[in-house]
């Protein structure tokens, strides 16, 4: 027995010696699969001016095909009938916004302008008085030292502003993509699926068309979320300016609202805004008002409110939405920061879904695995000679009976 032991037991050299080479294939795949995911980093990186819009027309998509299947069910429409009708409304729905506000905009741009010049002009007065011993022509010297600046630098401002009508372009030709796209995607997104599922094969494209399904699920719940986020922002900041009797409150309220679908940048620059206007038309007290009820709320969306509502309708941790956001910020910017949520949940609903297959195949090889074993087991039942049931397996007792 000692000897059997001691020729089936496995010497340390040998044990480290698998322990190491698990370790470099584990290691080598794993190198494998991050190669992989920067490779797929530079190619969209390098196609981002054709994915950008197709990310932008999915997610309209999620928002305006509701109305254009009950046009299509209750109305009888047409499907490119019922898709021109829904994304013209919604148009007229986002200019009306914007003539609705305008006029307001313009009867009172020119009191906040005034309250403006007067602020400056208080701003001189109380300098002059104050124990800086700063007087008239420190201010004056000052005023023409910044325009002078600003006169040498004309032509980093032209090229600036140059740049900022080239963004300006790219940006309206993402829109238009962005809507004929959309166009397109309501009116024959339908038979997407289908076809993937038919061009994959019978396997593969029935789990593609799941994940799919699951997938849509999750960019409309996080449209959904987010336009909820946004409309709680636009109500509290929206209430607080009409309360402190800030001019324009409405439509600071209106591009609260908007700005919430533009993660970070959108709400630092209509909170900004608003905390400007504030100062010009009621003074230090009413901006610090101000600053203070966007400082709350906007503390309350980023730890508490988004992350938990995101992560209750996407089946995402906070943590999770929050590094997501960080992470798709610091990569592409503030359409990163926009797109980095949906794009996790929709990864997150991939690995989910995986993640069943590798769980149900596991129970499925083990129970394949015991019935093989039982089959074995018959098979060698039934190899055996064929014995009496009455007579024993052992000799003593034939032998006895015979003698």
């Amino acid at each position: 027995m000692e000897q059997e032991h001691t020729s089936t037991a496995r010497s340390r050299e040998h044990v480290i010696g698998d322990a190491l080479d698990w370790t470099a294939r584990w290691s080598l795949r794993w190198l494998l699969i991050a190669l992989g995911a920067l490779l797929v980093g530079y190619i969209i990186k390098l196609l981002w001016v054709i994915l950008l819009p197709v990310l932008l027309a999915l997610i309209l998509t999620t928002v305006l095909q509701p109305p254009v299947r009950v046009l299509e069910s209750k109305v009888r429409l047409a499907p490119a009938l019922a898709t021109a009708v829904v994304l013209l409304a919604a148009i007229a729905v986002i200019v009306g916004f914007v003539m609705g506000i305008a006029p307001q905009v313009v009867d009172q741009s020119g009191e906040i302008a005034s309250d403006a010049s007067k602020a400056l002009q208080s701003m001189q007065d109380w300098m002059q008085r104050s124990s800086l011993n700063v007087n008239k022509d420190q201010i004056d010297h000052l005023i023409q030292e910044a325009q002078s600046r600003v006169t040498s630098h004309a032509g980093s401002i032209a090229s600036g502003v140059a740049v900022g009508l080239g963004a300006v372009t790219s940006g309206v030709i993402t829109l238009v993509i962005t809507l004929v796209l959309t166009f397109f995607f309501l009116k024959d997104g339908r038979r997407f699926m289908p076809w993937l599922a038919g061009f994959s094969g019978r396997h593969a494209g029935h789990h593609l068309a799941a994940v799919g399904e699951r997938a849509w699920s999750t960019l409309g719940g996080f449209i959904r979320t987010q336009a909820l986020v946004s409309l709680i922002d636009a109500v509290f900041i929206g209430a607080a300016l009409l309360i402190v009797g800030v001019p324009l409150a409405i439509p600071l309220a209106i591009l609260t609202f908007f700005g919430g679908f533009v993660p970070i940048v959108g709400a630092f620059v209509v909170g900004a805004l608003a905390v400007l206007v504030a100062l010009v038309s009621n003074g230090w007290t009413s901006a610090l008002v101000i600053l203070a009820v966007i400082l709350v709320v906007q503390q309350l969306e980023g730890n508490v409110l988004s992350p938990w509502l995101q992560a209750k309708s996407m089946n995402l941790h906070a943590a999770v939405v929050l590094a997501s956001v960080t992470v798709g910020s610091s990569a592409f910017g503030v359409v990163g920061a926009f797109l980095a949520v949906p794009v996790v949940a929709v990864v997150a609903v991939a690995l989910r879904y995986l993640n069943g297959l590798v769980e149900e195949a596991a129970g499925g090889g083990a129970a394949t695995a015991q019935h093989a074993a039982g089959s074995r087991e018959a098979q060698t039942a039934e190899a055996l000679p064929h014995q009496d049931p009455d007579q024993d397996s052992g000799t003593p007792g034939a032998e006895s009976q015979e003698e």
